[in-house]
């Protein structure tokens, strides 16, 4: 009997969970050369399929998101055909922004920069009105990024790998539990200028350790 309720515990706790992840509400053409009014709701479930994983830097991204389109899209669809966004160049932030926005590069409405504050640059095309979004300080454990440096360079042993996992896991349950207006800062930027950086040899960082055996 306890197994039991454990069990349904467990479930209603999951779902509660999940219930805390960021949902988009988004309008887009109805076909190739159609009309602007296809609704749809995007989850985080529909951007970790996009992505390959769910991760901390996901639901960071998402989360980001949410916040800058308080600012563009208050209370209304956010039209995936009106962005274009300047990203973080990490593969969690690049997905999130390219997914949410309808941004791609070919279309001159994405392009990845370091140099960037924040986490995104991002831009309504109709009006010019621009927003950059941050994660404030304090909020990322600092382990994670040092870990995370040493296994961009391969230097975390298999077991050492799946500790960085279980931090990272750990901090994505802190900020889906935690209000997000006091994680991220929005600032609108005035008289920002479109002006796309072509490099594209950024390092791919979730797919370098793939080969590492597991921990034993």
């Amino acid at each position: 009997m306890k197994a039991f309720w454990f069990v349904i515990l467990l479930a209603f706790t999951s779902c509660n969970t999940s219930d805390k992840y960021p949902a988009f509400e988004t309008i887009d053409t109805d076909f190739s050369k159609g009309r602007l009014k296809q609704k749809q709701t995007i989850t985080i479930k529909d951007i970790e399929k996009f992505h390959g994983h769910l991760c901390d830097g996901l639901v960071v991204g998402a989360l980001a998101m949410q916040e800058a389109m308080k600012e563009l899209y208050p209370n209304q669809p956010i039209d995936r055909t009106n962005l274009r966004i300047v990203s973080k160049p990490s593969p969690c932030l690049t997905d999130v922004a390219i997914y949410l926005t309808g941004g791609r590069y070919q279309f001159n409405t994405f392009f990845a920069d370091t140099a960037i504050e924040g986490l995104y640059i991002i831009q309504r095309i109709d009006n010019l009105k621009t927003v950059s979004v941050s994660l404030n300080s304090g909020v990322k454990p600092t382990a994670i990024d040092s870990l995370g440096n040493l296994a961009i360079q391969q230097k975390l042993s298999p077991c050492d790998l799946d500790y960085l996992r279980k931090l990272e896991d750990d901090f994505t349950q802190n900020l889906i539990q935690s209000d997000p207006t006091k994680l991220f800062t929005v600032k609108e930027i005035q008289h920002f200028k479109w002006n796309p950086k072509t490099k594209n040899d950024y390092l791919k960082t979730d797919i370098i350790n793939k080969n590492l055996p597991e921990c034993k």
